[in-house]
């Protein structure tokens, strides 16, 4: 036998011999039979490998809808009038660039189409109901999110710039990467002065894969990775988020959003119809306009639900079937050792790799074994990373562990790189650079990994 076989066939058992570094069975299916095989710019944007052709024709409508600008009221497109009186954008796509993450802004640029600011004020004891079904209190002039682009005869609330401050980090070998900050300019307001204690918190669109089957794992099995007392002191006290559900009218737990602020898929993307494009819904009825803006409450609108619930039900549809690609060179020897080492550094300590979901609404997520790489719980990632802004039970400095699921594809997907909530990080290096807080530990130890061990880390995330 060539002694270059005997060599691999050792370090293969050798790796196999220790859970950390050995192939799991199914790794390569992130979302089990859902999984599809895809790379490129439509990595993100094909349906559930097991979606049988006969639903393939719900899963087209839902894209239509969320794919193509819906227009202002009044219009001969009545299933898609209504954009505004104040929106953000006309398309969902335009924030999830080809179903992935959005493009955070150049510097100075007034087109921050990817990127969103929420709004909000302290609380005080008067505004307990307000904090119990929205989680914050919105700026009385300005509401909870800031709307940068209006119908002709509305002005826009205000124009939003982003600034980009640079620092540099050395890591142990002596490389050096330079790490960037954004500093938000709001100005121009054209309702009045917001509050003198506005808080702020920019937010990127994240990608749009997997979110059914994350919706699908049991709300116990998520719990039972909660502790937010640290009471087994390994420095990791992740904590759920409890949130309203407006359909069940009552609080339930949060899944979705950079908080986890949201508890389900129909209203996250209900939520975002409203607050982005100015569409209202069974779930968001009125349009996202203050008291103080009445040019705004007066603007003719598509409708009394300008999103109807079928649109809804399809978006959906469309939403929870969007799959996750199949993981590439999943048994690559490099690939696993820096398996091990994402283990060792304690990165998998948030980022649980794999769960198991239960009967979901559709067949297409029930009981598949998943590994996104997230338990969806809240921690706190330090003060480089906050926002000093609450939301339902996070605090300012609280993120939901995103996951890393199709990591690998965001540059094809995206055009660029543009990581974390508000889209900083322009690498995988540099995102975990900002990780403070209960990761602290684990960014330090990455901090001080040998090149090659680094490139060997970097090859196993960008395989997610």
């Amino acid at each position: 036998m060539p002694r270059f076989i005997v060599l691999l066939s050792a370090l293969l058992l050798s790796a196999c011999s220790d859970p950390q570094h050995a192939y799991q069975s199914g790794e390569e299916l992130p979302g089990g039979s859902s999984s599809v095989s895809a790379s490129g710019s439509q990595a993100f944007s094909l349906p559930s490998a097991n979606l049988p052709p006969s639903r393939r024709v719900d899963f087209a409508v839902g894209n239509s809808f969320f794919r193509n600008p819906w227009v202002i009221a009044p219009a001969t497109t009545t299933a898609r009038d209504g954009l505004g009186p104040l929106f953000n954008t006309n398309a969902c796509q335009n924030c999830h660039i080809r179903d992935g993450r959005g493009r955070a802004p150049l510097e100075g640029a007034t087109q921050v189409t990817s990127l969103l600011v929420r709004l909000s004020i302290p609380a005080n004891a008067a505004d307990a109901q307000t904090l119990k079904q929205h989680g914050n209190v919105p700026d009385p002039i300005y509401g909870g999110q800031l709307q940068d682009a209006g119908i002709p005869g509305i002005d826009r609330e205000a124009l939003v710039r982003v600034h980009w401050q640079e620092q540099t980090v050395t890591l142990a070998d002596g490389t050096q990467v330079s790490l960037r900050k954004p500093q938000l300019d709001l100005h121009a307001f054209n309702y009045g002065a917001p509050h003198p204690e506005l808080q702020t918190s920019l937010r990127l669109a994240p990608p749009m894969i997997g979110l059914g089957l994350l919706e699908a794992i049991p709300e116990a099995d998520i719990l039972a990775n909660a502790d937010p007392d640290d009471r087994n002191g390994d420095g990791i006290a992740g904590m759920a988020n409890q949130v309203w559900d407006i359909q069940r009218q009552q609080t339930v737990l949060g899944r979705f959003g950079w908080k986890a602020g949201q508890p389900t898929l129909n209203q996250q993307n209900a939520a975002a119809f409203a607050g982005d494009l100015g569409l209202t819904s069974a779930l968001f009825p009125h349009d996202d306009c203050t008291g103080a803006q009445t040019n705004c409450l007066q603007a003719p609108h598509g409708g009394e639900l300008e999103v109807s619930d079928a649109v809804l039900k399809q978006v959906l549809f469309y939403s929870r079937n969007l799959a996750v690609p199949k993981r590439r060179r999943a048994q690559d020897p490099d690939v696993l050792a820096g398996k091990a080492l994402f283990q060792q550094s304690g990165c998998a300590a948030c980022h649980t790799p794999s769960f198991s979901t239960g009967k979901a609404a559709e067949p297409e997520q029930s009981h598949q074994r998943i590994w996104p790489y997230s338990d969806l719980l809240l921690h706190d990632m330090g003060e480089g990373l906050a926002d000093n802004r609450g939301e339902f039970l996070a605090n300012g400095r609280q993120w939901r562990t995103a996951p890393l699921w199709g990591i690998g594809h965001t540059e094809a997907v995206s055009g660029n790189v543009s990581l974390l909530h508000d889209g900083r990080a322009r690498s995988v290096p540099e995102a975990i650079l900002w990780h403070g807080g209960e990761a602290q530990a684990a960014r330090d130890r990455v901090v001080q990994l040998s090149n090659s061990e680094r490139q060997q880390l970097l090859r196993f995330i960008n395989s997610l």
